[in-house]
């Protein structure tokens, strides 16, 4: 008869103590790989930002040609550089995944190897680009997204473009003397001027609004991750 099997526990393989010299240059040409996707990412963030400065500048120079002519061109260009954030914003969720995995292997990788520690393949950072391999997805929301990209480029935009819309309204055909001046040049068509003003205070307000409150978001999601710092 065979001998019954045995009920004694498979034993689980030894944790490995360090890379080899073949998995150290695999994780090079990674680390290269995942610098140049980033880059070429990086490249379309600039391409988007350059198209809203290039349209605003235009819209200035519409604007301030001469005194008669209208602030029109700078309420336009504010819609266009909107939809501008929109597609830098999903542009930047891209460019987060290469950017992310190439920082977690320079803060976890290649940092403790300048240090002189020992690098194991059993670490937490390990497993953590591991299943972003298997499992790859988005590290922020597109909310997030759109808020960093106001926080830091945008949002000086945005308000360059407030700033010489009512200066326009302040200076031009001549320097204002009464407030009821003001809604009468705001005016655009049969839409009175005070609507128009109010709806740019409102938009201006709102994107500040966005930008802080998404800040907020930020902050409270490092807490969380704490020491995971890169994938996010």
């Amino acid at each position: 008869m065979p001998s019954p099997k045995s009920r004694e526990p498979t034993p689980l393989p030894a944790p490995r103590l360090e890379f080899t010299a073949a998995e150290i240059g695999a994780l090079a040409h990674l680390y290269r790989g995942e610098v140049y996707r980033s880059t070429v990412w990086r490249t379309r963030l600039d391409s988007s930002t350059n198209w809203a400065v290039v349209t605003t500048g235009i819209a200035l120079s519409a604007t301030y040609s001469s005194a008669e002519a209208s602030p029109l061109p700078m309420v336009l260009v504010g819609l266009l550089v909107t939809v501008f954030l929109l597609f830098e914003a999903r542009r930047y969720r891209y460019f987060n995944v290469w950017r992310a995995r190439a920082r977690l292997l320079e803060t976890d990788f290649y940092a403790p190897m300048i240090r002189g520690e020992r690098l194991t393949p059993n670490s937490t950072w390990t497993e953590l680009l591991a299943n972003d391999y298997r499992n790859p997805s988005y590290h922020i929301s597109y909310a997030r997204a759109i808020g960093r990209r106001l926080r830091r480029t945008y949002g000086w935009i945005f308000a360059i473009q407030a700033i010489a819309y009512y200066g326009k309204l302040a200076i031009h055909p001549v320097p204002l003397t009464t407030l009821a001046e003001v809604w009468e040049r705001a005016s655009i068509g049969p839409i009175p001027g005070t609507l128009v003003v109010l709806a740019g205070v409102l938009f201006h307000a709102s994107w500040a609004i966005f930008a802080l409150v998404t800040y907020r978001i930020e902050i409270a999601n490092r807490r969380e991750r704490q020491s995971l710092i890169a994938m996010g």
